[in-house]
Order: structure tokens, then sequence, then C-alpha cells
């Protein structure tokens, strides 16, 4: 997805920004995640993300290993920060946007505020990789990738683009696999602070055949989200 906003690395970014805690959502840099918001202190940050411009929202996930508030779970440390690239209104109060992934970052402190939705101060030095397209990609064992979606659409009767697959550049495909994949939190979480592309293709794939063996164990099949 193109953006009007060229960001070259960190010393581009904000060093505040708000966050949207959300469990089992992956987003990646470069990645195209869907989001359909109708709380109303999320409808306030996207209109504040808006307003202000930076039109930026950081997606993190809570931390289930540890205990806080309904409202106010606590976070993992990794998220990945995302620009609003699509935006629509439905009719019926909620928002429709499309955050297309700029980078990861690592919460250094969550601020008092008075907004509704929280905001935190992060800093996006450790990924600086993450602003230089298909960095890496020339690394990853792209058949062992293939041949893992492969089993788990066959396990799971599944059916799916090829020509698109087969096109698509090895950074589009670990992260797109990755963001739809429908592991658990700390499995999502694995794949985000992947250091690198090849290490994430390769968690991603050893997941899958576990997930694959305990299914086949258990005579079942892997569900999708």
């Amino acid at each position: 997805m193109p953006m009007n906003a060229v960001y070259r690395g960190p010393a581009d970014m904000p060093s505040t920004i708000p966050v949207f805690p959300l469990p089992g959502a992956l987003l990646l840099p470069r990645g195209q995640m869907p989001l359909n918001i109708f709380e109303p202190r999320y409808l306030a940050m996207v209109d504040d993300a808006l307003r202000d411009g930076h039109r930026m929202v950081g997606m993190i996930q809570p931390d289930p290993t540890q205990h806080g508030t309904q409202k106010n779970p606590p976070l993992y440390k990794i998220g990945c920060v995302g620009r609003i690239t699509q935006f629509a209104e439905s009719g019926d109060g909620r928002y429709l946007l499309q955050l297309t992934g700029v980078s990861r970052f690592r919460i250094e402190k969550e601020l008092s505020v008075t907004t509704e939705y929280r905001q935190c101060q992060v800093t996006f030095a450790p990924f600086a990789n993450d602003f230089v397209a298909r960095q890496g990609e020339d690394a990853v064992d792209r058949k062992a990738v293939l041949a893992a979606l492969t089993a788990f659409l066959k396990a799971n009767k599944l059916k799916a683009d090829w020509k698109g697959i087969k096109e698509a550049p090895n950074e589009a495909l670990v992260n797109a696999l990755a963001m739809m994949s429908p592991y658990d939190a700390a499995e999502k979480q694995a794949l985000l602070e992947a250091p690198d592309l090849k290490t994430r293709a390769e968690i991603l794939v050893a997941v899958t055949e576990i997930e694959l063996a305990n299914d086949k164990a258990d005579g079942g099949e892997t569900p999708l989200q």
C-alpha cells in the first residue's frame, strides 16, 4: 500500500504514540491491517490521529501472562506502529480503517494522560532495519515456507491464490502469512519480535509444523481466526 509520507528511519518517528491493545493482532512493517473501530475511546483516538496529522496508531497485544484490569491490561513491550492509509465512516458510528505497518517499537513507559485511550513513550531505535523494504529476504527458505503453507491448507481443506503467492516477494509472503496465522498471543509475539525476516520465516514454519503435528495427534483440524 503506497503512503504519502516517507519514513526513512527512527528519527522520522514520533516519540509518543497512541496504542491500541488488541489480542491476536499482528501488524508488521509494510503489512496491511483492516480495523473496525467502534469503542468511543478508539473513535476518539482515530479522530486525534487524523487531526494531528501523524495518522499513526501503535498496535500491540495485551500480555496474558501479566495481571491487570480489563480496561487497561498490561502490554507486551514490543508492538508495531501503522499509518492510517484508508479511512471510511460506516454510517452507524463506526470507522473502517486500514493501517499500513511502518516499524516496530519498544515501549519505554506508559504516559499518564487525560485521553480515554492509552499513550506511550516509545523508541524505534532497535528496529532501524524495519525501514528498509525487503531487508534480508534472500536468506529466507522460501521452499520451506511454501511447504508449510501447503500442508496447512491441505489439513484444513482450504484454497489459496497460488498465482498471487508465487508472485509475492519473500518479505510480503512471510509477513502476510505471519499476520494471518491463527496462532495464540505468545506465538504471534514471537513472530513480531523475530530479529530478522529469516528468523520470522523459521518461526512461522516451526509453529505451523508443531500445530499440524498436534492436530494430527488429536484427530482434529487447526481452526482459522
